[in-house]
């Protein structure tokens, strides 16, 4: 290389490095510029107040008056005759109250009694014995027994009489103090009583009833 071509490169360089710093100072000086700059408008608005005066409101217009009301309309006074007479006062009388009307329960009719019965034709009958009732137990029906131990009393009966006349049952109302005395006095009459049978109020032959009694005494020789 020649030197000429030495000189010239070596202006190149300088030449690129002026241009790079005086190209960097620009924009330094742009930066700092700005900055300064936007700065300034930022102070500005901080301490910047604006004061505007309030704006009055437009006033709304009054409301139109009211119309006024109409008079009432008044009917004329009525003319009063004061000469009127007072029309007559009645006296109205109001009656008591009237007392509850109890209603009276009549007592039941009396019920009559029935009328009685027709009188029968026939007077009704008891039972009589036929024949002689003291035959039908004597000394000969004394029994061994009680004639042995020599046995006495009275036994009292009642018989029922069927409606033919014969005995169909016989009870010892009172005893003799002997069972055998009382036992062969109702035997007795039972077999051997004979009797005319009851009759009711139509005459016609009914059950009836009959009492007596038997002296049981042992025969003295």
């Amino acid at each position: 290389m020649s030197y000429a071509d030495r000189d010239r490169t070596a202006e190149n360089t300088v030449g690129v490095v002026i241009s790079s710093v005086l190209l960097g100072l620009l924009v330094a000086g742009l930066i700092v510029g700005l900055a300064a700059e936007g700065i300034q408008k930022v102070i500005k608005k901080v301490t910047t107040v604006d004061i505007k005066k309030e704006e009055e409101k437009p006033k709304e217009p009054p409301p139109p008056p009211k119309k006024a009301a109409a008079p009432p309309i008044v009917a004329p006074p009525v003319k009063i005759n004061v000469n009127v007479a007072p029309p007559p006062v009645t006296t109205v009388t109001t009656p008591p109250p009237v007392a509850p009307v109890v209603p009276v329960i009549a007592p039941p009719a009396p019920v009559p009694a029935p009328p009685p019965p027709p009188p029968p034709k026939f007077q009704p009958k008891a039972a009589t014995p036929r024949g002689a009732p003291g035959n039908w137990a004597n000394a000969n029906d004394y029994p061994s027994g009680p004639l042995r131990r020599e046995e006495e009393g009275v036994t009292r009966f009642r018989v029922t009489v069927g409606p033919d006349g014969r005995v169909t049952s016989c009870d010892v109302t009172g005893s003799s103090g002997s069972g055998e005395l009382d036992s062969t006095t109702c035997s007795l009459i039972t077999r051997r009583g004979r009797f005319n049978p009851a009759t009711d109020g139509e005459g016609n032959p009914v059950a009836g009833a009959w009492s007596s009694s038997v002296r049981w005494q042992i025969p003295k020789d």
